[in-house]
């Protein structure tokens, strides 16, 4: 590929990102979603590639992959800084992995996305870097969509938590929009003006909860060069959002107790503690009362999050609202001309059991827009299979429950990686579930023999 100095585009032009990434599924995707937000963008493989759009044209952001076939994401990183040091960089790391997003941050990334790409975090993370406004879409997105009975309920229970000061936990399946739920709590709460802190439990290396959440002292470890604030800090005065709560280790869980009890954390390597005044909402998509009875959470604990809970319907618990469902999503990824989406298709969509939720009716939307061409969204863009998508069947003789339980799951995670050709993170995506509890699945049935 060669790329002049000429191809250099006028400043009045749409706004241009670099997309570096030698997955070409991962470029695509990323490519659609900033088109579907009004910017351009080019797409390199490659350092060397990156290398040569960057000395041909002007990038206002640059996202990057960590492991290219060429080098590492640091090195485009640095390309950046060399040649367009106004140009903010976002780096794209495996899940879970803490250790290149701070090499990135240090070498001066603005920001970085975990593996699988959240679209959400996505898009927060352009608006940001770009300083883009909010659009009518965006505030749209952060309601609840539909008018089944079951989320009227759901509308109702959040009125009258945002009124109360009490913990809530919020129960639901993976991509039932647990996290909308909490950040309308706070939203319509007297606690709107100040931040509201969503942490993934599950996301934290056990090593670094305790930082993470109450903070640190300059000196507490090595590599502590400066005093930090944790989590607590962070949302003083407002709301922090526990996802995935029965992720935590036992260790950190009787710290947590104490930090929700006494109204007070003690900052790593600090004598003194800190007053906080913060609004606990907690979730998970496990059977946090389970996770009790099997020794893995603690009870005192529960007690004190479970104050009142609100439980998130899934979507096939509500498949009336999938049409309007479809209607927003669709304007949200293709902007003011979303396709036409047939009856068959909206019909196979109202049959499927949607064991991803919502975030799976999106990730199949998006596709479906990229694969349909023609501005009509068929059954077969889709890529469905309503009648093997993973509906618990009534059992079988002699089975138990844990033995259903597992074929189930078996099933699901097999017709997903097949859907996908066998790509794990795109299997992930599709579940609503993250890529380590996809591995972690995969290994527990006994899938990768």
């Amino acid at each position: 590929m060669t790329v002049s100095r000429s191809a250099r585009r006028p400043r009045g032009e749409l706004l241009r990102v670099l997309v570096v990434d030698d997955e070409a599924d991962i470029r695509e995707l990323l490519d659609l979603t900033l088109s579907r937000m009004g910017l351009a963008a080019d797409c390199a493989a490659t350092v060397a590639e990156a290398r040569k759009y960057l000395l041909a044209e002007q990038y206002q952001l640059c996202l990057t992959d960590m492991r290219l076939p060429d080098g590492e994401g640091l090195a485009v990183v640095r390309l950046v800084a060399e040649l367009c040091p106004q140009t903010p960089v976002a780096v794209i790391t495996a899940f879970g992995s803490t250790e290149n997003a701070v090499a990135a941050l240090k070498a001066g990334a603005f920001d970085y996305l975990a593996k699988p790409v959240a679209l959400d975090q996505l898009r927060a993370l352009v608006k940001s870097a770009l300083e883009l406004p909010l659009s009518a879409d965006d505030q749209t997105c952060q309601q609840l969509i539909g008018d089944s009975a079951a989320i009227e309920s759901v509308r109702e229970m959040i009125d009258k938590l945002a009124r109360s000061q009490a913990p809530v936990y919020i129960s639901g399946e993976s991509g039932s929009g647990k996290e909308l739920a909490a950040r309308l709590v706070h939203a319509q709460s007297a606690r709107a003006a100040a931040a509201f802190v969503p942490v993934n439990c599950g996301a934290i290396p056990e090593s670094l909860v305790e930082s993470e959440f109450f903070g640190y002292r300059k000196g507490a470890f090595t590599g502590a060069d400066t005093d930090r604030d944790g989590f607590f800090q962070a949302a003083n005065g407002g709301t922090l959002f526990l996802d995935e709560v029965a992720d935590l280790p036992l260790a950190m869980q009787v710290k947590l107790l104490r930090a929700i009890q006494e109204k007070k954390v003690r900052k790593v390597g600090s004598a003194v503690e800190e007053t906080v005044d913060v609004r606990i909402i907690s979730a998970t998509h496990r059977n946090l009362r389970e996770c009790v009875d099997a020794g893995r959470f603690r009870q005192d604990l529960y007690y004190r999050l479970d104050v009142i809970e609100l439980r998130m319907p899934a979507l096939r618990e509500r498949s009336e609202d999938v049409p309007v469902l479809v209607a927003s999503l669709l304007r949200r990824i293709a902007g003011t001309s979303p396709p036409i989406i047939t009856d068959a298709a909206m019909q196979a969509l109202r049959a499927y059991s949607f064991p991803g939720n919502v975030r799976e009716l999106e990730n199949i939307l998006e596709r479906a827009t990229a694969l349909s061409g023609s501005g009509v969204i068929d059954v077969v863009d889709l890529q469905i299979s309503p009648e093997s998508d993973g509906v618990v069947e009534s059992g079988r003789a002699g089975e138990t429950l844990d033995d259903t339980l597992c074929r189930v799951e078996r099933q699901a995670i097999l017709d997903a990686l097949a859907k996908t050709g066998g790509n794990r993170t795109a299997a992930a995506r599709l579940l609503g579930v993250t890529f380590r509890s996809l591995r972690y699945r995969i290994e527990r049935l006994g899938l990768d023999e």
